[in-house]
């Protein structure tokens, strides 16, 4: 262990100063990798495999927005499970979709009708540790709806978004290099 820790030092060492690290460690991968950044880490939900009985497909993503969790079908009925945030009352939604695009720090436009309700909301954000969508985003069929990281990750297990299922940066990555663009997601309300 004293050896492994040795090693990550001296990476994170080299990186800082060959000028590979970032003012923002969060937004450098680099450092994102051993652990650095005060957003990176596990969310309040710990992600696991449980046994997931179904008739889906592995790679098949189940969200249950009442029970505020997200599934990634695997083999041999298990399932990677994760904690997510979840619409709030009136913004909860279900069907099928397709994952159409995955994109990594995103940039964010809030729609029009956030817009609305929230005027005070910038008309556009750059990708980033700052930007709500977080590190990792996976669109959903034609929605404007995604399943996407967060940089709040109190509000893992909350009720909280306008119909997008939030997951902790840590989480959203996993999930990301584990799905395709196509794969289905099944959203039960």
């Amino acid at each position: 262990m004293t050896r492994l820790l040795t090693v990550i030092f001296t990476v994170a060492a080299i990186a800082a100063s060959t000028g590979l690290a970032k003012a923002d460690e969060e937004f450098n991968p680099l450092l994102q990798l051993f652990g650095g950044g005060a957003r990176s880490g596990a969310g309040p939900i710990p992600r696991t495999t449980v046994s997931y009985p179904n008739n889906y497909a592995p790679g098949t993503i189940v969200v249950d927005t009442k029970e505020r969790r997200l599934y990634l079908v695997q083999n041999n009925s298990q399932a990677l499970r994760y904690g997510i945030g979840v619409g709030r009352d009136g913004f909860r939604w279900g069907g099928v979709h397709r994952i159409t695009a995955k994109k990594e720090w995103p940039a964010w436009t809030p729609p029009a009708q956030m817009l609305r309700r929230r005027p005070d909301l910038p008309r556009h954000m750059v990708g980033g540790p700052d930007n709500p969508l977080g590190a990792r985003a996976m669109y959903l069929g034609s929605t404007l709806y995604r399943i996407h990281g967060s940089n709040e990750p109190e509000t893992i297990g909350q009720a909280v978004s306008s119909g997008c299922f939030r997951m902790v940066n840590d989480d959203v990555i996993d999930l990301y290099n584990r799905v395709q663009v196509g794969a289905t997601v099944i959203v039960k309300n």
